[in-house]
């Protein structure tokens, strides 16, 4: 990318994976998803966060996360796999900073158990939030439920944020989810962005990597939305493209034929 800010007179990458959560954009969704999440962990309960692949689902994740104050949560912060009940612990485990080798699933619930109630005690609320949730075996979903309940099931502690393809919606309907899915307050559906909101977007992005004037035509802008279907990640890939089309040809102005090429270089 140097080149291509080079040409364009832009100071830093205007569309990065690790954009600072200050510099996010507001997305229309993210107020309302961080009032549900809020409302879900203050009532011990669940929070389930889906969309598309690249609707923006772990930047949003990112951003409420930050919004959770050190003095009154832990976060216990896991990525979904294919990986069995024990593996999940070990991982929960090591968020602790605990190592833990046994092999005895009941000795590493109890570990797990014993450190939240300690969370707990100091009046500071645990909170396991899981990334891309839509990839863990159905076995895992069965197995949550047992480590946040507390006193025959009276006593809630460790509320959850789920995060991940509609996938795992199908997972938490499965009979043997039902414990756990009746946890679930608050559910947030992230949506492709409309077409007005995608030229806001594109334009914030450029306002922060330095340029002073729109980049991207008006046909540009309606081309990435309509070769993104409005998701983030896929207009993120065109619009960086496309810059790179256009520096190419020497050109300062990004044009619908800009983005049909981009189109071509992106899966």
């Amino acid at each position: 990318m140097d080149s291509i800010r080079h040409h364009f007179g832009l100071k830093k990458d205007p569309f990065p994976q690790n954009m600072a959560v200050k510099d996010l954009y507001p997305l229309p969704a993210l107020t309302p998803l961080e009032q549900r999440v809020f409302f879900a962990v203050g009532q011990k309960a669940i929070s389930v966060i889906t969309g598309d692949v690249g609707s923006g689902k772990s930047t949003s994740l990112r951003y409420v996360a930050s919004k959770f104050h050190q003095s009154e949560y832990e976060l216990i912060s896991i990525v979904g796999g294919n990986y069995s009940p024990m593996e999940l612990y070990r991982q929960i485990l090591l968020n602790f900073g605990v190592s833990y080798m046994s092999y005895q699933v009941s000795v590493m619930i109890a570990k797990i158990r014993e450190i939240i109630l300690e969370i707990a005690s100091r009046k500071v609320t645990p909170v396991l939030i899981i990334d891309e949730a839509h990839l863990l075996k159905r076995a895992v979903f069965t197995q949550l439920h047992t480590l946040a309940q507390f006193e025959f099931d009276s006593r809630p502690v460790m509320p959850m944020i789920l995060c991940g393809q509609d996938l795992l919606l199908e997972h938490l309907m499965a009979n043997a989810v039902r414990p756990l899915a009746s946890r679930v307050l608050g559910r947030n559906h992230l949506e492709a962005i409309k077409m007005e909101v995608m030229e806001e977007y594109l334009n914030h992005h450029l306002r922060l990597s330095g340029s002073t004037s729109k980049i991207f035509s008006k046909e540009a802008i309606f081309a990435i939305h309509q070769g993104s279907g409005g998701l983030l990640r896929r207009a993120n890939s065109l619009a960086k493209t496309a810059l790179m089309a256009s520096a190419m040809e020497g050109g300062h102005t990004i044009s619908a034929e800009h983005v049909r090429l981009a189109s071509t270089e992106i899966l």
